[in-house]
């Protein structure tokens, strides 16, 4: 890895298109992908294989998995592996109903018969390379199980942790629990823990790095507002200054670049229409005005994107525009059981 910061997997939004044109603005440890369903995978759905799409240039990659019967995900693993894959990831966080209810994501870290232990273990022994874990605190706040299961997966063989610092009830509610993140970190013995949640600027990457003692972290949100926070963060941790924020012209050309990968992904309408649900973190950021905003979140082609690039262009930034700005991101809301 050449850094300890990495892009933390979002569904729908970390894919190939997103991966390489962060990675090209340096900084960026490791990526993993979409999660991947492992039976939908072994049934050669066309849109899973989609997930795992990927490039000799977009390495270090973890692809992250989830299932809850053992034949499933240890075939899925070996697959993977057989196809160039060298770094797995199994999906214990996810807290949406549709992988819940299937036995995987977070209900997984509710079992007290050894299963998803076992499951971690069968899937370590099946392949020969490293396999993560990324999870959740626990269930609810009445079942922080996390450390327990760390240090289970420890001694099964995982390589690392991955520790997003809410329950699966909080959804994304409420505020990241650096204390459990430590408390996971005290309960393994030499095997590293990445710390995840909340990590919108450097001062929460400063602040989540001292507190729990973790040994890297995952960025999520932050880094679809500011795709530039593995560099800032590689040059802080080197330097002991973050550099300069990325100018307004250079998040024109990261869009323009993201709307150009998206398209070589899947074609150019679906490359679009996959765009628009991206369109307004860079309304955020950039501040283009109402009619340029509606145009991004209702993308149809290249060249309509091509219009709003070179506008924004001869435009430049609005009044006020300040680079370096965190605008936030909306997260899912509503009862959980609904997403």
């Amino acid at each position: 890895m050449p850094s300890r910061f990495c892009l933390a997997p979002l569904a729908g939004y970390t894919n190939w298109a997103l991966r390489l044109t962060v990675r090209e603005l340096g900084g960026l440890g490791l990526a993993t992908s979409d999660l991947v369903n492992a039976r939908a995978l072994l049934g050669k759905s066309p849109k899973t294989r989609e997930l795992i799409r990927t490039s000799p240039d977009d390495i270090p990659l973890a692809i992250q998995i989830y299932g809850s019967e053992l034949p499933w995900v240890t075939d899925a693993a070996q697959y993977l592996v057989a196809q160039g894959y060298r770094h797995l990831d199994i999906n214990m966080g996810c807290p949406v109903n549709k992988v819940v209810k299937t036995g995987g994501g977070s209900a997984l870290m509710c079992d007290t018969t050894g299963k998803t232990v076992e499951l971690v273990r069968a899937i370590v022994e099946s392949v020969p390379v490293p396999v993560t874990v990324k999870m959740r605190l626990g269930w609810d706040e009445k079942n922080l199980s996390a450390p327990f299961f760390a240090r289970e997966f420890e001694q099964v063989g995982a390589a690392a942790v991955i520790i997003h610092g809410r329950t699966r009830q909080q959804g994304f509610s409420g505020s990241v629990d650096r204390a459990g993140i430590r408390a996971v970190v005290e309960a393994v013995q030499k095997i590293p823990v990445v710390g995840n949640g909340d990590i919108i600027t450097l001062a929460d990457a400063e602040r989540m790095l001292r507190e729990t003692g973790c040994t890297a972290i995952a960025i999520g949100r932050g880094a679809l507002l500011n795709p530039w926070i593995f560099r800032q963060l590689l040059a802080w941790e080197n330097t002991g200054q973050p550099g300069d924020p990325p100018t307004y012209f250079e998040r024109i050309d990261f869009l323009e670049t993201h709307v150009r990968r998206l398209i070589e992904l899947w074609g150019e309408y679906r490359g679009c229409t996959n765009f628009r649900k991206v369109g307004n973190w860079y309304a955020k950021v950039l501040k283009p005005g109402r009619e340029i905003q509606k145009k991004l979140v209702m993308l149809d082609s290249w060249e309509s994107l091509v219009g709003i690039v070179d506008t924004l262009r001869a435009k430049g930034p609005p009044a006020g525009w300040r680079a370096g700005d965190a605008p936030s991101i909306a997260v899912p809301s509503g009862p959980i059981d609904k997403w």
